[in-house]
């Protein structure tokens, strides 16, 4: 709109580009700040201008995803967040990868492998042309020292093999085979290399700084052999990922983005306007309503797919009020499930099990729900019949479906005598809340996806080695689900394995350490013109997987 003082789509993008490159940070948050003041007004008045092409910046394609987490920290043996494991996925490979609808696990690195019988040895065969960023050859040595720095640093994905493997006992058989001896069975073993990413050795020890393996460096740096390296780099702002152009394993279009950028965009309402203006290209996160409208939006497609992500609501077992299953049990009984479906228009399923429908070994249990007189009769139990005290509901600062579940939280357990304090944080203040149990707080609002297809990767989130990580800030704490854990995951034998999990997921729900609420739908809003996106289950929450997406105008 000439004369108006507002930028069309791609001349936005162009300056941003350009700007980042000439100008300092602190006068292009001014801008963006004044150009977001501007797309808000731009809407309010009810002008129209809409981009129709992706945007190309000297010769190059430039496309923009909003996400509202930041990725402070890429180190893959550190954390595995969505925002991280996004830009991970890109920047590094892993032996194995999880693709499609159906969480097909692929070889990647790998070529094939072979099990013995009782699932403790298990050798790898690997590509012999994948090559790092910086061009030295991947190998079975790079493999090795991964795994075993990840399992040193005890951190990030550890957790899924330092039980069953010592790192002792993973061995370079030649340059492109790798043998995994573990101490006992592990059927799932495949299924969780996916989330070993693999780093250059070389690289990274080039960097290490008193001992530490290189984890200062590798906060904020790449040492992989992924489809993207490392471009622009600004916490709080943006996160740029370059293309290989000679990727070893070639790309699935020759139209795929020559830059990626992840910008972080905190307000729902500023992801939505970015995606309506052509600033961004695909958008996640954003409300129910918002889904729903953008849906009739010409020149914009929303995905909706069932997914095995949950909903849930933390409590914290070991301290306050919610240390009483008294309370829980009330507190789980004075829901009402079928408002809670309502604040994501209905597009999710109610939890009937700890497992997500989807997830191999999940049964139907005695699944709570709303029964006003079985709540008040525990609260009787726990010695306040007319309750009169007040629980934090702590949940992701701007994201309006844990708001909206927190606003159906506070009218519930009002009818019980219990106030809910609403406390919005960010999700890295989040975590660190929960990280302790002398800070974990009453009521925490967490999506959790298992990371990996077996009804492991679900039971061990009750298991005490996850206390204070995201998904177990309940800090449950039960001896004999926790044997049950260990006995499971050590069987090969499915027929053996499905009756624990079938009593796990009973004991689990009789203990009510969270309130199990609903799958969501996973949805993602993209311009027309992406293609290539390929929805799978086991990605977390928000995340994409970069790597087929192209253009196509």
């Amino acid at each position: 709109m000439q004369g108006s003082g507002l930028v069309s789509a791609p001349e936005y993008r162009r300056r941003e580009y350009f700007h980042h490159k000439k100008e300092g940070w602190d006068l292009m948050r001014k801008r963006l700040l004044v150009i977001g003041l501007a797309s808000l007004l731009y809407t309010m008045w009810g002008f129209g201008g809409v981009a129709n092409a992706v945007e190309i910046v000297d010769g190059k394609t430039l496309f923009v995803i909003g996400g509202r987490q930041a990725a402070d920290d890429i180190d893959p043996s550190h954390k595995t967040d969505y925002s991280r494991r996004m830009i991970q996925q890109v920047f590094y490979d892993g032996l194995f990868k999880y693709v499609g609808k159906s969480a097909k696990i692929e070889p990647w690195l790998a070529t094939g492998y072979e099990a013995s019988a009782d699932a403790k040895a298990w050798t790898v065969k690997m590509v012999k042309n994948a090559k790092f960023h910086n061009g030295d050859p991947v190998t079975a040595n790079d493999v090795k020292w991964s795994i075993e720095r990840t399992l040193k640093l005890n951190k990030g994905p550890a957790w899924m093999l330092s039980a069953v493997l010592d790192v002792k006992d993973i061995t370079v058989v030649d340059d492109y085979t790798i043998k995994f001896q573990l101490k006992t069975p592990y059927a799932p073993f495949i299924s969780v290399l996916p989330w070993f990413y693999v780093m250059n050795q070389k690289q990274v020890m080039a960097h290490e700084k008193d001992g530490d393996l290189g984890q200062a460096w590798l906060k904020d740096n790449e040492a992989g052999s992924g489809p993207y390296k490392k471009g622009r780099w600004q916490h709080g702002v943006l996160y740029e990922m370059v293309a290989v152009s000679d990727y070893w394993k070639g790309w699935p279009s020759a139209k795929h983005p020559d830059s990626i950028i992840f910008k972080l965009i905190r307000e729902n309402n500023s992801l939505k306007i970015g995606l309506q203006k052509g600033q961004l290209d695909i958008a996640s996160s954003l409300s129910a309503d918002d889904y729903d409208l953008l849906e009739k939006y010409k020149g914009i497609t929303v995905t909706s797919d069932p997914g095995v992500t949950t909903l849930a609501l933390k409590m914290n077992t070991q301290k306050g009020y919610t240390k009483d299953i008294n309370i829980r049990k009330a507190i789980n009984y004075a829901v009402d499930y079928d408002a809670m479906l309502k604040t994501l228009n209905g597009k999710a399923t109610l939890e009937d099990s700890p497992f997500p429908n989807g997830i191999k070994g999940h049964v139907a249990t005695k699944a709570y729900r709303l029964d006003l007189a079985k709540a008040k009769e525990f609260m009787k139990k726990a010695g306040y019949p007319d309750g009169g005290f007040e629980l934090e509901y702590v949940y992701v600062q701007g994201l309006a479906s844990e708001k909206n579940v927190g606003l159906v939280l506070m009218d519930n357990l009002a009818k019980i005598g219990i106030k809910i304090k609403m406390v919005p944080l960010t999700w890295p203040n989040m975590v660190a809340r929960g990280a302790k149990v002398e800070t974990s707080p009453a009521l925490m609002a967490i999506f959790t996806t298992p990371k990996f297809n077996d009804p492991d990767a679900v039971a061990y989130q009750y298991h005490k080695e996850s206390w204070g990580r995201y998904y177990g800030t309940s800090y449950y704490n039960n001896p004999e689900v926790w044997k049950l854990i260990d006995e499971a995951r050590s069987i090969s034998d499915w027929e053996k394995r499905a009756p624990l999990y079938e009593k796990i997921q009973h004991m689990i729900m009789d203990d009510a350490p969270e309130i199990f609420i609903m799958l969501p739908d996973r949805q993602f809003a993209m311009r027309s013109w992406v293609k290539g996106f390929s929805f799978c289950p086991l990605r977390l929450t928000a995340e994409v997987d970069l790597y087929p997406i192209y253009i196509e105008k």
